[in-house]
């Protein structure tokens, strides 16, 4: 009995079940997380809040907070209740003790037994449910009979007045066990429907997955191969350091070595002289005139020998100095070969690209080391197949037919310009001569106001606006991929292109409006 008892004052007083994550309001009345939520999502249409027991109110949506201590209650009660299955419902005439409910009638709201319910059987016709506590969804709330019918046309469950006398009068309804196979067909058709589209996210997530995981195996990769080339770096400037080091100090060791022999040399001589002056101030003082006339041993040399000795020591060593200009190549040389040793690990060829004068259009000008393409004055060339007649531009002399390349350009920041490559076989004349006219050209356009990048008569406008004369181009002939990138830091990636190429890439320039363009490779 105490048993019973206590399992009445752990019943949720909406669901009429065990609490199920009991949380209380500020009234101290309990409920389960879930029927209070229900409760107050239908209060808040209604536009006010109550306890569903004491109907206090509540200005605001209240918050219930978690009841712990109820909660563990519950669970010490249900772990001492070994006849209680999951449903929690038992029947209503066993009171002695508690008997699992094996259903529920609808017209005498009560759960029963088998026991009971063979009884019960042999009295009534009633309508028989699952265990239920919630005996009030399952009758009309208005007529308290027993929801036997479904108005398609109102999305509502009727009992027999509503159809008869109710707002649902003449309404076309459907018994409740046909609307909800019914429903339940249309449920699965759309859960049909469904299907595939989760498949198909399913599937981009896991492509997405994988990408992702990819990426950081490449990123991996990369970071490995990074740290390989910058040991190598480093190792690579220690040598560098040593032979410049050394030069500097073979350098000092000769100079130092051959102003030391000088010095010696410069020395002894003037102890011979101090020798020589000692003993003509001795003579000097030789008051017989005889005495001095005969003297055999006392040599006048003429100053200008001795002066012409000296004057050579000195000379030799003012002119002997450091060479900085070789200790400066021996450094450049260790450097130029770093830079080539990465660029060969990167397995990136950075070309020495050189402009072709017989493509140039007149008005270009071409410098003499053949890096610089300026716009200028009209200039005399000579004719040539090769030379373009509309647009003013200039190719290079070589193209790039294999492999992965990288050079730099810089332009003056003046008029238009357009950089880019394109096939040999590009039109000299008429307008599918311009670059990115035509399928056979790649341009990236710039000027003051901003990027465009155009390839068969398509412009792309860039959204990032120049802020760097400097770029950057990289070229991966066989992966098809041609890329522009701003070099003033941080650098800034500004478009790909990407193609099947099937001819050499000619790098290729067009300016206008004083605008002038050089290549740094």
């Amino acid at each position: 009995m105490a048993s019973a008892e206590l399992r009445e004052d752990l019943n949720c007083s909406i669901c009429l079940s065990l609490y199920t994550d009991p949380v209380s309001l500020r009234c101290g009345h309990n409920f389960c997380r879930s029927c209070i939520v229900s409760v107050l999502d239908a209060q808040e249409a209604a536009g006010g809040y109550s306890c569903p027991d004491c109907r206090a109110e509540y200005p605001e949506r209240p918050a219930p907070e978690k009841n712990r201590k109820l909660e563990n209650i519950v669970e010490r009660f249900s772990s001492t209740q070994p006849g209680i299955e999951d449903t929690g419902i038992f029947c209503a005439y066993c009171t002695k003790s508690p008997v699992p409910a094996v259903k529920s009638c609808l017209h005498c709201e009560t759960s029963l037994c088998d026991d009971h319910l063979t009884v019960h059987n042999k009295t009534v016709d009633h309508i028989l449910i699952d265990p239920t506590r919630s005996f009030g969804n399952k009758k009309c709330s208005l007529h308290k009979k027993v929801l036997e019918y479904y108005c398609p046309q109102d999305a509502a469950c009727l009992c027999v007045s509503c159809c008869l006398v109710g707002e649902h009068r003449g309404h076309q309804v459907e018994l409740v066990d046909e609307a909800f196979e019914k429903k339940k067909k249309e449920l699965r058709k759309y859960l049909d429907e469904l299907n595939p589209q989760k498949a198909d996210i399913q599937t981009k997530v896991q492509n997405l997955q994988d990408h992702k995981t990819k990426i950081q195996e490449k990123a991996s990769d990369k970071r490995k191969t990074l740290s390989k080339i910058f040991m190598d770096i480093k190792k690579q400037l220690e040598t560098a350091e040593k032979k410049a080091l050394s030069e500097v100090s073979r350098q000092e060791e000769k100079i130092v070595s051959q102003t030391s022999h000088l010095i010696k040399k410069l020395e002894i001589q003037e102890d011979e002289l101090s020798r020589k002056m000692n003993h003509v101030e001795e003579m000097c003082l030789v008051t017989d005139p005889i005495i001095l006339l005969n003297a055999s041993d006392i040599t006048v040399c003429s100053h200008g020998g001795d002066e012409d000795t000296v004057g050579d020591c000195g000379e030799v060593h003012s002119e002997e100095d450091l060479d900085e200009v070789l200790i400066s190549l021996t450094l450049h040389r260790s450097m130029r070969d770093i830079v080539t040793n990465v660029t060969s690990e990167l397995g990136v060829h950075v070309p020495d690209i050189s402009l072709d004068v017989d493509t140039a259009h007149r008005w270009v000008k071409i410098s003499s080391d053949l890096k610089t393409a300026t716009k200028s004055g009209e200039q005399e060339k000579p004719k040539s197949p090769g030379r373009f007649v509309n647009a003013f531009q200039v190719l290079s002399r070589c193209g790039l037919s294999s492999g992965r390349h990288y050079w730099e350009v810089k332009w003056n920041q003046i008029g238009d310009c357009a950089i880019g490559l394109s096939y040999p076989s590009i039109e000299r004349n008429g307008e599918q001569s311009g670059i990115g006219y035509n399928d056979k050209s790649w341009s990236l356009d710039m000027n003051n106001g901003g990027y465009k990048a155009w390839h068969n008569s398509r412009e792309l406008t860039l959204s990032v606006k120049p802020t760097c004369p400097t770029l950057g181009v990289f070229l991966d002939y066989e992966a098809g991929r041609l890329s522009f990138y701003e070099l003033c830091g941080p650098i800034r990636h500004l478009h790909t292109f990407t193609a099947s190429f099937t001819e050499p890439l000619h790098v290729i320039f067009c300016v206008y409006d004083g605008a002038s363009v050089t290549i740094r490779s």
